[in-house]
């Protein structure tokens, strides 16, 4: 039996190598288009769609492969002898390998200035539709959409005279991947631009950017995915410079830490521990930020990830060389930083562009069996409707604060606390089962300091000891979302206390 190899691909890498090896082994090469043009030029024989359809490319080019001599010869099951006789009685040859990647609608999106009309055009019809059929027939017939297959198929050829099941499978369900990821692309450009919030269907998908050693634990199994076109500012997208393998928790803090640092426009530093800050602080430069940040729990940072959104200079690399720590992010190090920090050899050091701006993204929350879909909380002060229901109003400096401990206190898990100053944490009371608790939490590790400092809630009071904790650790304002039945009783502790406190209108849940 004769052998045909269709070949059509955008991407060209390696393809005259390959279809060269094929037509050396008695491969009939059938093309399209650009493929076809860039084979006769290396004078590799191949055949014109359009010579085995009989029918010319039509619709500027948008109907040339789907054909039944295309496709008959991609679907037939060449071991029955019915589909034989239908192929003969048609004059339609089988075609065995496959060769075909799409046209490039990821990259087209990706330009800035893309046209609806650019994006439509690159969406592929007979690509994905030759693809499936080859892996629907896998069978019999051996696809290839991958350049990096390109050699496991010749050399199986070169060595068996075909290709083995198991490789054949394998290169269909990567097929199968490559097409519905694609689609899945397609769709969510579609539902965007039909401006559809909750389609009845959600398509996401992700390409794998590292396999992990393990999950949160050594017994689980993990790998890290990266969404085609997500926001170039995040830790997906970040450069490693120097240290150790990223590990799934190191992942997870240190988007954790990012986050909280995109907060501020000022220098800034976001210690991290399991998730939640131990330490974040302001000042004129780095160095003061980290100082603060450290001073706010010396002990707790330990082992933790640290992020930054201004360059990291020398003198705040060696405050940061005397630490045991798994992660610094940074927009950048200067050589001096650089020279200082990668003499520790598993500190893991990155640097993500702090001067583009984070792409609006839906949040994934996956549950067993199911996925939850929310917007990620951008929720700023600027937005709220702030009511001032106490006595007394904050003072220009403990707005401030009060400003400060609601940006952090966004990103701690609920129940969440937060003491602090107008530039650095002082407490921090993270994942409590009621509020108190939380607000012990803070008010015990701030200590002293707490007497002058604000507090922050993430949501309300449901009571009023939480003020009541606080007017006895010192505490002079507090800012939480108000809300609760019992707002009156807090508003009331406060006034006894000559406390001012701050309603915002929204919480901050975080679970």
């Amino acid at each position: 039996m004769k052998k045909r190899a269709l070949i059509s691909v955008s991407d060209k890498s390696g393809i005259v190598e390959f279809a060269k090896k094929l037509s050396d082994l008695g491969y009939e090469i059938i093309s399209t288009g650009g493929t076809k043009k860039a084979l006769e030029e290396q004078q590799i024989p191949v055949i014109g769609v359009s010579e085995v359809t009989g029918f010319p490319e039509i619709l500027e080019g948008r109907v040339k492969t789907l054909n039944p001599y295309i496709h008959g010869g991609l679907l037939a099951k060449f071991a029955e002898k019915s589909h034989q006789e239908e192929l003969a009685e048609h004059d339609i040859e089988p075609i065995h390998i496959v060769c075909v990647n799409l046209y490039p609608f990821q990259q087209t999106i990706a330009k800035p200035d893309v046209t609806v009309e650019d994006a439509i055009e690159n969406i592929d019809i007979g690509g994905p539709t030759m693809l499936r059929a080859a892996a629907k027939n896998h069978e019999y017939v051996t696809v290839v959409v991958d350049p990096a297959d390109y050699n496991v198929v010749v050399e199986e050829v070169q060595n068996k005279g075909e290709t083995s099941i198991k490789t054949r499978r394998k290169l269909a369900a990567k097929v199968f991947r490559h097409t519905a990821a694609y689609d899945a692309m397609i769709a969510e450009y579609m539902t965007e631009l039909a401006e559809e919030e909750t389609p009845e269907k959600l398509t996401v998908t992700y390409e794998l950017k590292q396999s992990l050693r393990y999950g949160e634990n050594p017994h689980q199994k993990a790998a890290f995915y990266r969404k085609p076109l997500g926001s170039v500012f995040s830790i997906a997208n970040a450069t490693q410079l120097h240290g150790k393998e990223l590990s799934y928790n190191n992942i997870n803090d240190a988007d954790a830490a990012l986050q909280i640092v995109k907060e501020f426009t000022e220098p800034a530093a976001v210690a991290v521990k399991h998730m939640n800050p131990c330490g974040v602080g302001t000042g004129e430069d780095v160095f003061n930020a980290f100082t603060r940040a450290f001073a706010a729990d010396p002990v707790s940072i330990f082992g933790g990830i640290v992020a930054f959104n201004r360059e990291v200079d020398k003198v705040t690399a060696e405050k940061l060389h005397e630490i045991f720590l798994e992660i610094v992010i940074a927009p950048s190090f200067s050589e001096e930083a650089l020279g200082i920090l990668t003499g520790k050899k598993n500190l893991r050091l990155l640097t993500i562009p702090f001067d583009e701006q984070a792409k609006a993204e839906m949040k994934l929350t996956s549950i067993e069996g199911g996925l939850l879909v929310q917007e990620q909380d951008r929720f700023s002060l600027k937005e709220a409707s702030i009511s001032v229901p106490t006595k007394r109003e904050p003072t220009d400096e403990e707005w401030k604060a009060l400003e400060f401990g609601w940006k952090i206190v966004k990103h701690v898990k609920s129940n969440a606390i937060v003491v602090n100053s107008e530039n650095m944490t002082l407490g921090i009371g993270a994942g409590q089962m009621n509020r108190v608790g939380a607000a012990n939490i803070a008010l015990e590790q701030a200590n002293t300091k707490a007497n002058g400092a604000v507090l922050a809630s993430d949501a309300f009071f449901p009571m009023d000891d939480t003020v009541e904790a606080a007017a006895k650790a010192g505490i002079t304002a507090i800012i939480q979302p108000g809300g609760s039945i019992r707002d009156e009783d807090s508003i009331k502790k406060a006034d006894e206390y000559g406390i001012a406190m701050v309603f915002t209108g929204v919480r901050h849940f975080k679970h």
